[in-house]
């Protein structure tokens, strides 16, 4: 939501007062319903590492939601990322986070075990091995 919120408002910055103020409506008419969500899962997610791995989906369009439940993305990579998608995800990520350019499942496998997330957002292929390690 925060970065969705963002986004509205610097495309509105563009134009006249009166789109702006038609973001600003946007906004305001779904803040009540995101809060409610943010509001339900924070507690239980506040504190908590993620690793990302996607495909098509770029992680920087998806950093921000865990950030707003409060969680850490600790590890993120692309499975077909060009040079442009690395330069865009630095300005998303803190210092200190792994990045990662199409791992192997055993490379990701040894990325999980070292830095021990407690959640990995990944693909349909690499979910099974991290079931097994008992990581959601």
């Amino acid at each position: 939501p925060t970065k969705i919120e963002e986004s509205l408002r610097t495309i509105a910055s563009h134009f006249d007062d009166k789109i702006k103020a038609g973001a600003e409506r946007v906004i305001a008419k779904y803040k009540a319903l995101t809060q409610a969500v943010i509001d339900k899962y924070k507690p239980r997610l506040a504190g908590k590492k993620v690793m990302l791995f996607v495909g098509g989906l770029r992680p920087r369009h998806v950093i921000g939601a865990y950030e707003d439940l409060g969680m850490e993305v600790v590890g993120t990579g692309y499975e077909f990322g060009h040079g442009d998608d690395y330069q865009r995800t630095t300005h998303y990520i803190k210092d200190g986070t792994l990045i990662y350019d199409d791992v192997t499942g055993y490379e990701f496998e040894k990325f999980v075990e070292k830095v021990q997330p407690d959640l990995v957002g990944s693909g349909i292929k690499e979910k099974y091995i991290f079931q097994e390690m008992g990581i959601p």
